[in-house]
């Protein structure tokens, strides 16, 4: 176990803020991915921020979250109505506003996700929280900005048009995975013997058994040639499971949960590489 460290610029900014998102893997760890790879596949999308580092010219991206990926769908087909609805919700942005949005449930592609990326921008921390209604509860934030300078969405659009899109589980996207793949693996950080050994994701629960049924799938894509990189917690519980499958390494960043930045400190994350260059 070693640790590295190396910088790349982001290539095309996010626009979605997601828990456990990577752009900081994304603006610093690029080093660690393969130089050639024929596919690029990612079962944890989340924000993207991978994907839109790296722009691969053919992509599997899927996330059990449905909402999410009728995102993606819809900034790829009509970028121009998506920026259009963020500016009415710009305009119109208030306590009063945020809560009806919220409560709303449009049946629209692009209204729906309008409405996400809406709340996504609004809400308290960016986080992406459903009650067991499977309904949006998290409160409005401090930001008010809905229209970010960040916007990119026809080169956002153009992007995700080399890309297949799905909401599925995890382990039938690895299961994709052949000979001279690479799959980017990011998923909740579950450990064992912690929080009762489950964390939630988005509305459904990531548990140990799904941490080792993911190892499992790993194990499989890296017999078939596929080359995997997996972010998880640096914990005794997760080395465990991966020590005859990859090589792990130690990734330091900065926290980002203390209020004051004085208060912040390192903190440790680990990968796991199923190949050698």
């Amino acid at each position: 176990m070693h640790n590295e460290e190396n910088s790349e610029p982001i290539t095309l900014s996010p626009f979605l803020k997601w828990a456990g998102g990577k752009r900081w893997f994304a603006e610093r760890w690029l080093h660690l991915i393969p130089k050639q790879f024929e596919r690029y596949i990612e079962p944890f999308v989340g924000s993207g921020a991978m994907y839109f580092s790296l722009l691969p010219e053919s992509a599997i991206l899927s996330d059990l979250n449905a909402d999410l990926i009728n995102a993606y769908c819809a900034v790829r087909d009509d970028p121009a109505s998506i920026q259009q609805l963020l500016q009415f919700h710009d305009d119109n942005h208030s306590k009063d506003h945020y809560y009806l949005t919220r409560a709303a449930k449009p049946e629209d592609t692009i209204k729906r996700a309008g409405r996400l990326i809406y709340l996504n921008r609004t809400c308290w921390n960016g986080l992406y929280r459903v009650n067991r209604r499977n309904e949006f509860n998290v409160p409005i934030g401090t930001k008010t900005r809905v229209v970010l300078p960040t916007d990119n969405f026809p080169s956002v659009s153009a992007a995700l048009r080399n890309a297949q899109l799905l909401v599925q589980d995890f382990e039938a996207t690895i299961d994709l995975a052949g000979d001279g793949d690479f799959v980017f693996v990011d998923p909740p950080y579950t450990v064992k013997h912690n929080f009762n050994g489950f964390v939630k994701y988005n509305d459904h629960i990531f548990s140990w058994a799904d941490q080792v049924r993911l190892r499992d799938a790993v194990a499989r894509a890296s017999d078939r040639g596929a080359m995997l990189l997996v972010t998880n917690a640096n914990h005794q519980s997760i080395r465990e499971i991966y020590q005859e499958i990859g090589e792990c390494i130690v990734l330091k960043r900065a926290s980002i949960l203390a209020a004051s930045s004085t208060h912040r400190s390192q903190v440790e994350e680990l990968a796991i590489r199923t190949w050698v260059e």
